[in-house]
């Protein structure tokens, strides 16, 4: 190891990556092979073994060909490339681990509706984890008709496969950067946050990680096999393209990227059950995914996981964005079922709302929008676009107390003291504003509104 460019050996070969300040990252490690040719609709496979040191210092291929829409609140680069299933370590260093074990992880998903969204982002930057001793890792995975189109001759749910793949990589890698294997607790946002309650539904993943924090998740419900095989007809009725890995392997980027949104567009045949859908997304096909992702965790089931789960949203979500239907539908109501379904249960939970309002100039000023909390709970206010969100002068103070009780539940399973679990009892909420507090069922109109 060089005082700049620090090396560690994982199970494929060695890795140099880049010294900061703030500790050691190493981008692009790949965690599976590139996704083409016969593996383009595969699943996962493991990367083939190197000698020399692979140079980890620059950010590697997205499967984010185009962003999510033409104006994005998250800076997320687009990256060329085929080698899309890598990931990114962020390290304090090593003398900064304890003597026995190692330090904990926080393993990151990024959203972006399932067929956006970059691992790149300068707002999932470890930096601030680091230097309060938390490993953070970052990943890619395959996204919209890649990654969760039903294909009749290829295994559902790839994009799934994949979030499995890097966990599995962390497993049998992270102690070699200073972290600990039995410590993992993996999050995300939007579709990231809808990753994280998959996971939680997904038995082939429980002894991957063991507590996970859910931001704004976007919740598929039911999402079932029967609903994933109807979104492959639909897409067939409306491309003229068999919903087959044999008729997609060689599609140009640009020509699936064509078909998806063929597949995305509104239309009298999207009534029903597929009108309130993320058409990509994960579902239960039976096997990977037993049932559907949302009455697991709400009641239990096969894939029922009981491991501590941090969730929440934003008060206004999409409501200022010009998207009818979302916010309550995917985000608010399905999380706060969740929240009281896991309460029925007696599990580990912990439940908030963000409150604190834009000061930023244009339509978004006065509102709580979806993504907003991002650099308040990575403690990233100085970070790209911020203050084009934000506005001028974002309390630092809600930054330090985000990120110090994401800190904590990575670290102790317990986001501190002062946040009590939520249960039927006491529903303790806490709310994320100017002034930062625990309420006693904050979301009791929403609650009795919408569950009854």
């Amino acid at each position: 190891m060089t005082d700049h460019h620090p090396l560690v050996t994982t199970t494929r070969g060695p890795v140099r990556g880049e010294r900061r300040p703030s500790g050691d990252r190493f981008l692009n490690i790949p965690y599976a092979q590139p996704p083409v040719g016969d593996l383009r609709f595969a699943a996962p496979v493991p990367p083939e073994p190197w000698t020399e040191p692979l140079d980890a210092t620059a950010y590697g291929p997205t499967a984010q060909r185009k962003p999510f829409a033409d104006v994005t609140i998250i800076p997320e680069p687009t990256i060329p490339g085929a080698g899309v299933l890598n990931l990114n370590v962020f390290t304090p260093r090593a003398e900064q681990a304890p003597e026995e074990g190692g330090l904990p992880v926080l393993v990151w998903i990024h959203g972006g509706g399932y067929v956006a969204g970059s691992a790149a982002s300068p707002w999932y930057d470890g930096a601030t984890f680091n230097r309060d001793g938390v490993l953070l890792v970052s990943l890619g995975y395959r996204l919209g008709v890649e990654g969760f189109l039903h294909l009749s001759d290829a295994p559902d749910n790839r994009g799934v496969r994949d979030w499995i793949a890097a966990l599995e990589w962390v497993r049998d890698n992270i102690a070699a950067f200073g972290g600990d294997p039995a410590k993992v607790t993996i999050a995300g946002q939007s579709a990231g946050g809808g990753a994280v309650q998959t996971l939680l539904a997904t038995p082939s993943a429980r002894s991957l990680f063991r507590a996970a924090i859910s931001v704004s998740g976007a919740v598929m419900q039911p999402q079932d096999r029967a609903q994933g095989h109807a979104v492959a007809g639909l897409f067939t009725a409306r491309t003229g393209v068999p919903a087959t890995a044999k008729a997609l392997r060689d599609v140009s980027y640009d020509e699936l990227y064509a078909h998806q949104d063929a597949l995305n567009a509104p239309g009298t045949d999207r009534e029903g059950g597929l009108a309130q859908m993320l058409l990509t997304a994960p579902f239960a096909d039976g096997d990977l995914i037993p049932e559907p992702v949302t009455g697991v965790l709400t009641d239990g089931g096969t894939g029922a996981d009981e491991k501590p789960l941090m969730l929440g949203f934003t008060r206004h979500e999409f409501d200022g964005m010009g998207v009818p239907g979302l916010t309550d539908v995917i985000f608010r109501r399905p999380n706060l079922t969740i929240a009281e379904g896991r309460a029925a249960r007696e599990l580990p939970t912990w439940l908030y709302e963000f409150r604190w309002l834009s000061g930023a100039e244009g339509p978004m000023r006065g509102q709580a929008f979806h993504c907003l909390d991002l650099p308040f709970a990575f403690d990233a206010l100085d970070a790209e676009n911020v203050t084009e969100v934000a506005g001028p002068n974002p309390p630092q103070r809600l930054a330090d107390a985000m990120h110090g009780a994401w800190v904590g539940f990575v670290r102790d399973l317990d986001p501190g003291a002062d946040w009590p679990r939520y249960t039927r009892e006491a529903r303790a909420t806490r709310v994320w504003d100017t002034e930062t507090v625990v309420t006693d069922d904050a979301l009791k109109a929403e609650r009795e509104g919408w569950l009854g």
